[in-house]
């Protein structure tokens, strides 16, 4: 790994603000833009092939969330383009026409049309559907986007316990587990939501995701966040006790940034960083470069036989956080990694000819899939990565 003295970082970063800026306006949102918007029914077209031709015309209803939510992102933080609006109001009003179940929970996915194909078993709906609504109020002052969004947000706290309610395909009792993407969220999401809710409650609710991501899913003895524990926190000798998402936990890590920035807490973020740095070198590939999709706490053989992909959300959240690992702590390992992950991510996911990014590359980091968007790939985790960096660059 090569060392820079901090002039070389500096001049580095002032071109990398640049590339970061250019790949979001120029390529990435253009592409969005172009081939996602179905006109003729609402809503985006998430399944793209390589030069963004639709491949398939089912909706997910958290990859419609996300766009809008990106967008509407774009417009209240980088510049209110008034192209940028319309595209959130496009994907807002196919959801709301479309996609909430009489319960007010949020289905999996729908027809093209919008006719609902998958029960509202999954929890991430509405995650994005109350960030997507949170995000419109704020560019539009839209008060039933806030009533959306606060009510979303209010059924998920009552369902943390039990987020698949009778969805759930395990046996109750036998061998309960709680998942970490969860409060992993929460920890976003509280953040995004907070100006249409009570101090006292965002407060709270900050305060238990800290706990939960930084000591409940923590495993101590190996200093790695495990993707599953027992209600109770203990670790669980199981398939999906021992399987680790370092992904998840590095994407964690710039979340707890976050919020240890709102907080004024300086130690949160130095062990934050430092999970960060630990996690990532216990999942580099050294044979081919790249960060492991999924591992064994225990170097048992995953169960997922994906195991070895190297996935585009992977390597932008990582970026992200070794980004902002460095902003708050001056720590030269996080720039010296972030080159690292730089140079490979960069050298491998982009598709210069038909634009965007691949999602799914094998271990050697060849394309898989020439998707550039399908059930779970849509228009978030590459723009907001690219936006991410490019702020934190420029706030060095």
């Amino acid at each position: 790994m090569r060392k820079f003295n901090q002039n070389d970082i500096v001049n580095k970063q002032k071109a990398l603000i640049e590339r970061y800026q250019s790949e979001l306006l120029d390529n990435v949102i253009p592409f969005w833009m172009r081939h996602s918007k179905d006109t003729q029914h609402g809503g985006f077209l998430t399944c793209l092939n390589r030069d963004g031709s639709v491949f398939d015309t089912d909706k997910f209803v958290w990859l419609q969330g996300r766009q809008v939510w990106l967008f509407s992102m774009l417009y209240n933080q980088l510049e209110p383009r008034q192209e940028w609006l319309d595209m959130a109001l496009h994907g807002a009003d196919f959801l709301q026409k479309n996609a909430r179940a009489t319960d007010g929970t949020w289905y999996f996915s729908l027809t093209r049309s919008g006719q609902p194909l998958v029960a509202p078993y999954n929890i991430f709906s509405d995650c994005f559907a109350t960030m997507a609504f949170g995000q419109l109020y704020k560019a539009t002052q839209n008060a039933q986007y806030a009533d959306i969004a606060r009510s979303t947000f209010e059924s998920i706290l009552a369902r943390r316990q039990n987020p698949k309610r009778h969805w759930s395909k395990a046996i109750e009792g036998t061998r309960p587990l709680k998942n970490f993407a969860l409060p992993m969220i929460l920890c976003n999401l509280a953040l995004e939501i907070e100006h249409l809710l009570d101090k006292a409650l965002i407060d709270t609710l900050i305060k238990e995701c800290i706990h939960e991501v930084m000591e409940v899913f923590y495993e101590p003895n190996s200093g790695l966040i495990l993707e599953n524990v027992t209600p109770d926190g203990q670790f669980s000798d199981s398939f999906e006790g021992r399987l680790l998402n370092p992904g998840h936990a590095i994407e964690a890590m710039w979340f707890v940034m976050d919020l240890g920035e709102r907080l004024g807490d300086k130690a949160l973020i130095q062990r934050a960083k430092a999970i960060t740095l630990h996690t990532l070198q216990y999942a580099w590939d050294e044979r081919h470069g790249g960060i492991l999709y999924f591992m064994d706490i225990k170097n048992c053989p995953p169960q997922q036989l994906e195991w070895d992909q190297k996935l585009w959300w992977v390597h932008v959240e990582t970026e992200i956080a070794l980004l902002k690992g460095y902003l708050h702590t001056q720590d030269p390992r996080c720039w010296e990694w972030f080159e690292r992950v730089h140079d490979w991510t960069w050298g491998h996911f982009p598709d210069p000819q038909y634009g965007e990014w691949y999602g799914y590359l094998n271990r050697q980091g060849e394309p898989l899939l020439t998707l550039k968007g399908g059930k779970w790939k849509g228009c978030y985790h590459i723009p907001r990565g690219l936006y991410q960096c490019w702020k934190t660059l420029e706030r060095m």
